[in-house]
């Protein structure tokens, strides 16, 4: 039987500054005034630098500035906001995503797959727990980037409603962005939002957005194309639900376990 409420979401895909999360902060402050209203608030990958290798020297303690302002952004907003920023925790740095509640509580997603093309995996230590939050009675699974190649880790047996994926996706591979996201919504009939920045980082790698909200059937809710700003969409559970029994290739998954 479905009993939960409808979803809203608002994505938010902007340009980020350079290693600067002061600057960040304030910039994103003034996007989330547009975003009141929804449950669940989603901002890029890294978003308090861009995606940097200068862990040392950007990290962040567990209960370090942005953590904090973030947390008062959920309170002030009156929803859960998320994205990762650089975080240093157990004597290594993590590319952690952070869940911060209205209620001033946090839960986190360390990115487990780190994307050595960059060097990620030298400069960074990799998750080792996949992590289901509930919102709302809606099971969200977050993960983040380069974890969207991998549909093992993407799969998920236990009835995930919405998976959420948190980027900084370059144009050069745009196009692997906008196949692969259908089909994590397809595999796992759940729905998928994904959120993209835009702009030029400080490499020079350039970024064309695509932030996205697919449903269970792969089909497109809201495609933000190279947009800069907050990005809005509501999830029916009702639909999902519906789809899922009419539909059910979950009772068929092949049962694994992960190392």
């Amino acid at each position: 039987m479905n009993n939960k409420p409808d979803l809203e979401l608002a994505l938010i895909q902007t340009t980020l500054a350079w290693h600067d999360p002061a600057a960040n902060r304030e910039h994103f402050q003034t996007l989330l005034e547009q975003a009141r209203g929804a449950d669940l608030v989603i901002l890029p990958e890294m978003f308090t630098t861009g995606f940097s290798m200068e862990s040392a020297e950007l990290a962040e303690p567990e209960d370090g500035p942005s953590s904090i302002w973030l947390r008062e952004q959920a309170q002030r907003i009156g929803a859960v906001i998320c994205g990762s920023l650089i975080i240093q925790a157990a004597g290594s740095y993590r590319n952690r995503l952070l869940w911060a509640r209205p209620d001033g509580s946090f839960a986190y997603y360390d990115k487990r797959h780190l994307f050595r093309m960059a060097g990620e995996h030298k400069h960074y230590s990799a998750g080792d727990q996949q992590v289901v939050f509930d919102l709302n009675g809606w099971r969200v699974r977050p993960l983040i980037c380069y974890d969207l190649r991998f549909p093992v880790w993407s799969r998920d047996a236990g009835g995930t409603d919405l998976l959420l994926y948190t980027a900084n996706w370059p144009g050069a591979r745009r196009q692997h962005w906008n196949r692969l996201l259908p089909a994590r919504a397809i595999e796992n009939l759940c729905y998928v939002a994904a959120v993209n920045r835009v702009g030029e980082d400080g490499k020079g790698h350039g970024y064309t957005g695509d932030s996205q909200v697919l449903d269970f059937q792969g089909e497109t809710l809201l495609a933000a194309g190279d947009g800069d700003g907050v990005f809005r969409a509501r999830l029916s559970s009702e639909a999902l639900a519906a789809y899922r029994e009419r539909f059910p290739a979950h009772l068929d998954a092949d049962a694994f376990t992960l190392n």
